[in-house]
């Protein structure tokens, strides 16, 4: 990419870090498991979040996103998966204790493939991918190369993103008391709750 170039791709980051730095599950999910078990946890959730995220508007930018709007019976189903896989992490997160990093650290964690399948089965990143290649892909002989740069740039920008969650609930883990730790966890569930009912029902 020419220095050029490069104005023409400050749109597209500053959409990619406003997808990615707002509250939404996996940010959710990466700020509850790095305030329960530290880096070591967030870390696989941020890649495999991220790198599925990426792969998606791939994926989509070669015309699988196309197929998918053509099938809403798909997309309903792949709704209600990931609405009661969602719903079934907020419960875990919200009757679990306080975090001993010590104690729990071979408690069950969601992991990288399970943040990954987390948005292939979300219907609603599927159609955000194809409103990114829709807006910003283009048409012509270098569509291809565009919509990999587009694909990379997700993943760039989207990975400090769902950083800052993670030292925000590793911050939370050091400040506050167990009892505390504990409220907070059940709000983090409540909102990955409404956050995963709202994206199906809205």
């Amino acid at each position: 990419m020419h220095f050029s170039q490069l104005g023409q791709w400050l749109p597209f980051v500053l959409f990619a870090f406003v997808a990615s730095i707002t509250p939404g599950p996996t940010n959710l999910l990466v700020f509850s498991n790095s305030a329960r078990f530290g880096w070591g946890a967030a870390l696989p959730i941020m890649f495999g979040g991220c790198a599925a995220a990426a792969a998606l508007v791939l994926a989509v930018g070669s015309g699988l996103g196309e197929v998918l709007a053509s099938l809403p019976r798909v997309q309903q189903a792949m709704s209600v998966v990931g609405v009661l896989w969602l719903s079934w992490l907020a419960w875990q997160i919200f009757r679990s204790p306080p975090a001993d990093l010590a104690r729990d650290g071979d408690a069950a964690r969601l992991g990288a493939l399970g943040a990954a399948a987390l948005q292939l089965v979300n219907p609603k990143t599927w159609m955000m991918a194809l409103a990114v290649i829709s807006v910003y892909a283009g048409h012509g002989v270098d569509r291809l190369d565009r919509v990999q740069l587009l694909s990379l740039l997700f993943f760039v920008v989207s990975i400090p993103c769902t950083a800052v969650w993670a030292g925000l609930g590793i911050g939370s883990q050091r400040l506050l008391s167990p009892t505390q730790m504990q409220r907070l966890n059940q709000l983090m569930a409540v909102l990955l709750l409404v956050s995963a009912w709202a994206g199906a029902l809205l």
